[in-house]
């Protein structure tokens, strides 16, 4: 088994690391599309290839104690596969649009140095994913990673210039933190070009603070409904597998389930049969004083934690509990007073009960407001008036409809989703953007405008519905 280890060297002052980073992006900022796809497609295969992916995993979970190897071998290559796949034929370098009717061309230009921080959740996959859009735009990053995550952040960069050294890039395009450190992090900052943010929503805020540039994301807590159509066979397993998918460290699993009443007991041993165990009401009550000791902050002992852990730290003694494969706990209420509607980042499936569907929004609304504002919401519907129904109801950025919610939300080979593992939600929680992360965030565009025949509107084309209805 691998064993984490400090990572090495010693923390530069950010004066050198701009320093070099912007040496480094002064060079790439030439490069013709060619020779750039060549340094994204670096980083990707030096996560990719599956004997770094593996010990990738292996160490995330040895230093962090989060999550599962397998699964995190698997997002380590399913996320790099789906990002190149977006990024490969994209224009980010030169003439990247003509639009002769509107006399409009378009350049793109970088956008400097990026600063990434990155979560211990996902500590390789988050800052490659990162790295292969800022590089995409001919930009520069500086990675911060989590400190419980730092030895991993280290191997991923060693792995990213050995492949930079094969393309001729100059290693200075991504460069880390050895040993994370607030200052630098929060006076890179005030001086990088731009954030990227994910995880800690205190880190979110201070880069909105910076005066830079920034992107934030949201917390996730997803609600997903099941509705009384819904294939509950298909649905009870793509449940089961998003909730327990590396112990559920992404912001995107099923945090709760609506089930209609007409389907909820038939829906409830399905999800038995997939591994769930529901916890009577005293087990509930041992689970929440696991889950929240002091009555308010997450126990870290929890999260991202396998189930028969769980157990153990909650005293559910069954033998049923033991070998249960994720928790299901019923609810009503919503807020403060009820925590299991909050984010549980554990194998832990809050149910509620549902009669009709409006009513149903708004509950999932106010657990939203209450945690996971403007994030996604999902359904499992065979009707498609139902599903437009929530997207137009619910503040939130994506719906997924008959989906396994951890792996649709930051793009999948079967939705139109960006693939990411960075994903805005909107000004509903504070963030500049509400759709997935993509290299377009890191490009600057210059527009050539030239004359074209003048386009001007007669008064009828513009008020004719306002006059016939109102008057003049």
């Amino acid at each position: 088994m691998i064993t984490a280890v400090p990572a090495t060297g010693a923390n530069l002052t950010a004066d050198a690391y701009l320093t070099r980073a912007r040496a480094a992006q002064a060079e790439f900022g030439t490069w013709a599309q060619d020779r750039v796809d060549d340094a994204v497609a670096a980083v990707a295969w030096a996560i990719y290839e599956p004997g770094r992916a593996r010990k990738l995993a292996e160490l995330a979970v040895a230093e962090t104690g989060f999550g599962r190897v397998e699964d995190k071998v698997t997002k380590n290559q399913r996320k790099t596969l789906g990002t190149l796949r977006d990024l490969t034929g994209a224009p980010s370098a030169g003439v990247i649009a003509e639009d002769p009717e509107r006399g409009i061309t378009e350049w793109a230009k970088p956008v400097g140095v990026v600063l990434a921080v990155c979560p211990s959740t996902n500590p390789s996959a988050t800052p490659a994913n990162k790295a292969m859009m800022i590089l995409k735009g001919r930009n520069a990053v500086i990675l911060s990673p989590s400190p419980k995550a730092a030895s991993t952040c280290a191997l991923l960069v060693e792995y990213i210039h050995h492949e930079l050294d094969k393309v001729g890039a100059p290693r200075d395009l991504v460069q880390f933190v050895p040993r994370p450190d607030k200052d630098i992090t929060f006076e890179l900052m005030r001086r990088c070009d731009m954030s990227v943010v994910t995880g800690s929503q205190s880190n979110v805020r201070a880069a909105y603070r910076s005066g830079r540039p920034a992107i934030g994301v949201g917390v996730g807590n997803a609600p997903v409904i099941v509705a009384p159509d819904a294939d509950l066979a298909d649905a009870a397993r793509k449940i089961a597998q998003s909730k327990t998918f590396d112990y559920a460290t992404s912001c995107s699993s099923e945090n709760s389930i609506h089930v209609h009443e007409a389907v909820y007991g038939e829906t409830l041993r399905l999800l038995r049969a997939e591994g769930g165990y529901l916890c009577t009401p005293a087990e509930k009550e041992r689970l929440r004083s696991a889950l929240w000791p002091d009555g308010g902050k997450l126990s870290a002992k929890i999260v991202a934690q396998p189930p028969a852990r769980i157990a153990e730290l909650a005293g559910l003694d069954s033998q049923q509990a033991r070998r249960a494969a994720f928790f299901m706990v019923e609810e009503e209420g919503y807020g403060p007073a009820y925590p299991f509607s909050g984010e549980k980042l554990s194998v832990i499936l809050t149910v509620y009960r549902y009669a009709d569907l409006d009513a149903a929004l708004g509950r999932i609304q106010a657990i939203l407001d209450f945690c996971g504002a403007g994030h996604s919401c999902g359904i499992h519907t065979r009707d498609e008036a139902a599903a437009r129904h929530v997207a137009e109801r619910l503040r939130v950025a994506r719906v997924l409809v008959n989906q396994a919610h951890c792996f649709g939300t930051g793009g999948d080979f079967s939705n139109g989703l960006g693939f990411t593992l960075t994903m805005g939600a909107g000004t509903w929680a504070g963030n500049s953007i509400s759709d997935n992360l993509s290299y377009r965030h890191f490009l600057n565009i210059t527009r050539l405008a030239r004359v074209i025949p003048p386009r001007v509107p007669t008064d009828e084309e513009l008020w004719g519905r306002y006059f016939a209805t109102y008057g003049r």
